[in-house]
């Protein structure tokens, strides 16, 4: 197995082999599946997973500035849409290691030589074994498809040919890639199959300890397969309204979250190096790049008209600057000739919640279920008021405070329930950049030629304007396919290209097309 091929397991599985066992024979390959515990593969697995989605390129410096959560307050380049290619090459790299590493659970599962011991000691069935690895496969495949489009792919239930990711012995280094609707469709599938098993072992246990999101619960994964249905059919609803319909009811049928103890999340540890991925990038090397955008903080602050009430979140999801002991947001996209205008200590970073090291990461909470049920219920107000109490439950907003906000909450239509889901994605950049790229909402976001900064810096009253350095001028709709891949695997890059549109950021991705 070749170490360099990133359709297989990477490094970092690798380095986590070394500090924790002991190669006694040096004649034994420690790559190979059978030399890693399926415990192991899982705990890495969900850790890579998650470190990835959030990490500062692929989320600080994408994902959370596109729907202008968090504003630059220096070295601004990306919140105008200049996107190394080398953070498409780390995020693709990375999220393949991790779908390596999950396939390998699998492999061990299912081979004759392997799986009795991969089911012994309490582990947990083959079977429930295999179906968390197939749920969280297809979170990685989502992750990759929703930020560059047709990609090289794998199921677990199905042979489609186009599905050639993953491929070893021999190793498949050229993989085609999947279009947007088979991977769509089939991730919908994965997802439903692997849910089904799970309930049919809902009150056992599989990985324990080691499966740091829901510590071995097959009931709470089997609700949280359902659960990521719902997300994953609604990005479908105008594609194909019949599969949006039928597994949106099966899922309902068959369980979804039914409250925030069935969230699912990954929590860090104040340990070094198993800090989140925000405190990482800031807090030790002491740096303040990201602040608290205006644009966010106007909402709020209930200083946008379309929302004009005060949110109990914000002093969670904002720090006070610590100049002025006020909530100040900074305004977005600006150069970095204006950024240097706005010192950091007079705007507000992100809250000591949301910036914490032991900061629990969430793949997928009860809020966005109740806005999802909200929209197929053509913007019903139960579920639409359900997931705001939802979210504010969830960051500890007192009862009465939030019995007042969701009092004075403007009717239930899609801009208000799709307004409160975005503020309720806060911290969740890939799935809110999702959600606008798929319904236009919110609708306030800056676009080129927009005013984003308006008053006086010291004694000179100035106008500043948005300007993206890339792009159409818009939110990006995607990012640059890596550069390795376009040397390594070029005919299969090619085609993509002429299937899909341009490698630019600026084209549309299938599956937001409206």
């Amino acid at each position: 197995m070749k170490l360099n091929n990133k359709y297989i397991i990477g490094a970092a599985i690798i380095s986590l082999l070394i500090s924790t066992s002991c190669v006694d024979d040096m004649n034994v390959d420690p790559n190979r599946p059978s030399s890693v515990p399926t415990t192991t593969l899982i705990t890495s697995s969900e850790k890579l997973l998650i470190d990835n989605i959030r990490n500062e390129n692929i989320s600080l410096r994408g994902s959370m500035l596109f729907v202008q959560y968090f504003a630059q307050n220096s070295y601004t380049s990306q919140s105008r849409y200049d996107i190394p290619f080398s953070y498409s090459d780390d995020y693709w790299q990375d999220t393949y290691s991790v779908l390596n590493n999950l396939q390998d659970v699998i492999k061990l599962n299912t081979n004759p030589d392997t799986r009795d011991v991969a089911a012994a000691n309490g582990v947990g069935r083959n079977t429930t074994q295999i179906a968390i690895s197939r749920i969280l496969k297809t979170y990685a495949f989502y992750s990759l498809t929703d930020v560059f489009g047709n990609i090289p792919y794998q199921s677990y239930g199905s042979n489609d040919p186009d599905f050639q990711a993953l491929q070893q012995d021999p190793d498949n280094i050229t993989p085609k890639y999947a279009s947007q609707e088979k991977i769509y469709t089939d991730m919908l599938n994965e997802l439903k199959a692997a849910g089904d098993t799970l309930l049919r072992y809902n009150t056992e246990k599989t990985f324990g300890a080691a499966d740091i999101i829901y510590k071995g619960s097959n009931d709470k994964w089997a609700k949280f397969a359902n659960s990521l249905r719902l997300r994953l059919a609604t990005r479908l609803k105008a594609k194909n309204p019949a599969l949006y319909k039928e597994h949106f009811d099966d899922a309902i049928n068959k369980g979804v979250f039914t409250g925030n103890s069935d969230n699912a999340v990954f929590a860090y540890s104040t340990a070094s190096p198993n800090e989140a991925p925000l405190y990482r990038a800031t807090i030790p090397v002491n740096r303040t790049d990201f602040a608290v955008s205006d644009v966010f903080m106007r909402l709020l602050k209930g200083e946008n008209s379309a929302l004009p009430i005060v949110d109990p979140r914000l002093p969670i999801y904002a720090s006070a600057s610590s100049a002025t002991k006020e909530y100040t947001g900074l305004p977005y996209g600006l150069t970095e000739a204006e950024a240097g205008k706005f010192a950091a200590t007079n705007v507000s970073l992100p809250g000591a919640v949301i910036n914490a090291a032991n900061y629990a990461e969430v793949l997928l909470e009860y809020s966005e279920v109740q806005f999802l049920i909200s929209e197929y219920k053509g913007w019903s107000k139960p579920e639409y008021e359900a997931g705001v109490q939802a979210s504010l439950d969830k960051w500890g907003v007192s009862a009465a405070d939030a019995a007042t906000y969701i009092a004075a909450l403007p009717v239930a239509n899609q801009e208000n329930v799709l307004n409160q889901k975005y503020i309720a994605l806060y911290t969740q950049g890939l799935e809110a950049w999702s959600d606008y790229r798929r319904t236009g909402y919110p609708n306030f976001l800056l676009n080129k030629g927009d005013v984003n900064f308006q008053g006086k810096i010291g004694d000179v009253e100035v106008t500043y304007i948005f300007s993206p350095l890339f792009g159409d001028g818009g939110v990006p709709s995607r990012l640059y396919y890596p550069i390795k891949e376009q040397n390594v695997n070029k005919a299969n890059y090619q085609q993509a290209i002429a299937d899909q549109g341009n490698d630019r950021i600026e084209t549309t991705l299938w599956v937001f097309r409206k």
